[in-house]
């Protein structure tokens, strides 16, 4: 079952070689796959990187052997030269802006500042741009904060637009793999707005940088403390849904565990379930089959065999294995309130008669009791589903109340009424109408300044 729901074969064309290798790792950790398939994967993906010494290693292991081809030192004597030589022309660059006169004499604008260092330090086009091929190089050595810190000096001073969008890919990358959450998430935010306001040659090349974007971004967003609340921010956005929708809908998988796991968000699992209906004929697992049951088909029982199912997806998902403590206690929170909405007496024991008094119960019956097993609907024994049950009504303050001399909870239903139906449709309404006036005047706005630059 783990191999039959791996993403990595769907995720790796969108990810960088380098992004791709943790995801091996942890398929190794995890024995998803014959170890030495792993094992050449790995050297297939990094051979083309300067990473020499462990492309070294991994040869040695995959042929059982101590002797490597010559071309391996060759190799490693060609890297470790260039890397002097980048960093003996990248530390002149350096020696200038980092120098404290310099610093305060810089300003806002880019174009002034440069000019300011070419007149009065010399600084050159070609010289910044060592900055930018440094930083390259040391990324492909898996110098990873050495790149960072290079491609974020780069882009402070370059005025070259395809340079910085390309630095600023670099350094994204760099801060993921160097577990630099925090930078990690403003690159995410700066890379986003840039893929908005920039005016591609083709709707193609757009969706393709949007579609890269959200796969590079999940790192970032399972693993930033305020990351899930942002995944569900960006990713529901028209641009974003419409880009899943057509390029990655495998990406439901992780817009869907982001919902479960974050209760602030509730208000959003209408439309989430409205698109895992449209999806289910394109892509569909255990996490999406999940939220299907239990809000489309209403099948508790086959909402608690999917959540079994889920337990074993996410325990073997790089990005989504850290949540399963979390994804579990608020799948079973969704069941019970899912469950409590529909029935109004409800009882906590299992009763193997279930099934059958489930079809033939009185449902119209305001005295409706179904012997519904609820404790057993959420995998938990008796005990254990009466402590569950206290714990929802006093922490989410469900109008219910206990009956323990007859084990049962007592729901008291409240209908919205139609003004307040009306009032929050609109609520909605209006958040999206400002959203899309925003970025209409982003772009306006963006679209003028180009035209600026063209005319000047």
């Amino acid at each position: 079952m783990a191999a039959t729901y791996d993403l990595t074969p769907k995720l790796i064309p969108y990810l960088d070689r380098h992004l791709v290798f943790p995801l091996l790792e942890f398929l190794s950790m995890h024995k998803i796959y014959p170890e030495i398939d792993l094992l050449k994967a790995k050297y297939e993906l990094l051979a083309k990187t300067n990473m020499v010494d462990f492309i070294s290693m991994l040869y040695k292991t995959i042929h059982d052997t101590e002797e490597v081809p010559n071309e391996f030192s060759t190799k490693r004597d060609e890297v470790l030269q260039t890397l002097e030589n980048l960093q003996s022309e990248a530390q002149k660059v350096l020696d200038i802006i980092e120098n404290p006169e310099v610093i305060s004499a810089l300003r806002q604008d880019k174009l002034q500042n440069l000019n300011f260092l070419k007149e009065k330090y010399g600084l050159t086009d070609k010289m910044l741009n060592t900055l930018y091929q440094f930083g390259q190089f040391q990324y492909n050595c898996g110098n990873y904060g050495g790149a960072s810190d290079m491609l974020y000096h780069f882009r402070v001073l370059s005025t070259d637009h395809e340079l910085n969008v390309s630095a600023l890919w670099g350094k994204l990358a760099s801060d993921i793999l160097d577990s630099n959450w925090d930078g990690a998430l403003e690159e995410v935010q700066k890379l986003k707005e840039t893929i908005d306001q920039k005016n591609f040659t083709s709707p193609l090349h757009q969706l393709q940088q949007r579609t890269w974007f959200i796969h590079w971004s999940i790192f970032v967003f399972f693993n930033h403390p305020k990351g899930r609340d942002n995944i569900i921010d960006v990713f529901f956005t028209p641009s974003y849904i419409n880009t899943i929708q057509t390029a990655c809908p495998w990406i439901l998988r992780y817009l869907t565990t982001a919902v479960v796991t974050n209760k602030r968000k509730k208000s959003i699992l209408k439309d989430l379930v409205k698109i895992i209906q449209q999806e289910s004929y394109e892509y569909r697992d255990p996490i999406t089959e999940f939220i299907e049951s239990l809000y489309v088909k209403f099948d508790f029982e086959g909402a608690q065999h999917k959540l079994k199912e889920c337990e074993k997806v996410l325990s073997n998902d790089f990005f989504l294995v850290a949540t399963l403590p979390e994804f579990v206690e608020n799948a079973r929170y969704l069941i019970s309130e899912t469950y409590c909405r529909i029935h109004l007496k409800i009882d906590i024991r299992y009763d193997k008669y279930y099934s059958l008094i489930y079809l033939l119960g009185n449902r119209s019956s305001p005295d409706f009791l179904i012997s519904s097993g609820l404790s057993q609907t959420l995998n938990l024994d008796q005990e254990a589903g009466e402590k569950w049950i206290v714990n929802l009504i006093r922490d989410t303050r469900v109008d219910a109340k206990i009956d323990f001399k007859e084990n049962t909870v007592i729901m008291n239903q409240n209908h919205t009424s139609i003004y307040q139906q009306v009032i929050e449709r609109t609520r909605g309404l209006s958040f999206r109408s400002q959203i899309l006036s925003s970025t209409i005047e982003k772009r306006e706005a963006h679209q003028s300044a180009s035209t600026a630059e063209a005319v000047e």
